[in-house]
């Protein structure tokens, strides 16, 4: 089994994503470089959080062209396992993996602070650590989080289950008052109907380890890892 973590120009969370695969959860992992294009040797690719190409035009939006992105979305459609955080999620918008777009926040400030994320749905490798409902403190760090779908759309997303978090107060009410950057129905990451790609804005990668105050995030990557060494285990 083996993660990789794709890096590009302007990437800031590839390291500490590598650093909770390869030192807090013990798995396997190589970074892959933007103009690569063979990622046939793993099993689950992440794009990291950062400032790709500066966010110019869109977050996300020049990353989109990268050569290794028209492999990672082959590796999607056949199947692979892929996690996009933050300018991940981004860009895994802007290749069409996943639906909607991340508009400028609502207040049209950078927000860099911890939120309270509820838990929606565990039956997916990345969540399924979790517990339904449960209420987790992850931190944002981004200009353009607010997600936004056209309203058929929305009614999907919710009608097959594919929010998997959504901004809530401490207790896991949704209100507007936890919603960080306005988006639509406080969602902060979703899947596609498939349930092998997941994108989100908060950082697991920065909430997994207790020198850095909460571990709240460390779960996803366990879960992944755990998963799939079942699938391989099934698969030989």
């Amino acid at each position: 089994m083996k993660f990789g973590v794709v890096i590009f120009p302007g990437s800031n969370c590839d390291h500490d994503t590598y650093h909770v695969i390869s030192k807090v959860i013990g798995q396997p992992v190589d970074f892959i470089w933007h103009k690569e294009t063979d990622v046939d040797r793993f099993d689950a690719i992440i794009l990291p959080g950062g400032f790709s190409y500066g966010d110019y035009l869109r977050s996300g939006a020049i990353a989109r062209f990268s050569p290794v992105m028209k492999s990672v979305v082959e590796f999607a459609n056949d199947g692979g396992y892929v996690l996009g955080i933050c300018n991940g999620f981004q860009i895994l918008c802007e290749s069409g993996l996943l639906p909607g777009a991340l508009l400028r926040n609502r207040d049209l400030k950078f927000i860099c602070e911890h939120v309270n994320v509820r838990v929606e749905q565990t039956n997916t490798i990345f969540t399924a650590g979790y517990q339904p409902g449960q209420v987790l403190s992850l931190p944002i760090a981004h200009g353009e989080g607010n997600y936004f779908c056209d309203e058929t759309t929305l009614a999907e997303l919710e009608s097959e289950g594919r929010v998997m978090f959504r901004y809530s107060a401490a207790d896991g009410q949704i209100t507007n008052e936890a919603n960080p950057n306005g988006s639509l129905r406080n969602i902060a990451g979703i899947c596609n109907r498939e349930r092998n790609v997941l994108g989100l804005m908060p950082h697991p990668e920065r909430a997994a380890e207790s020198m850095l105050g909460c571990k709240d995030g460390r779960a996803m990557f366990l879960s992944m890892a755990d998963a799939l060494v079942q699938l391989l285990k099934a698969r030989a």
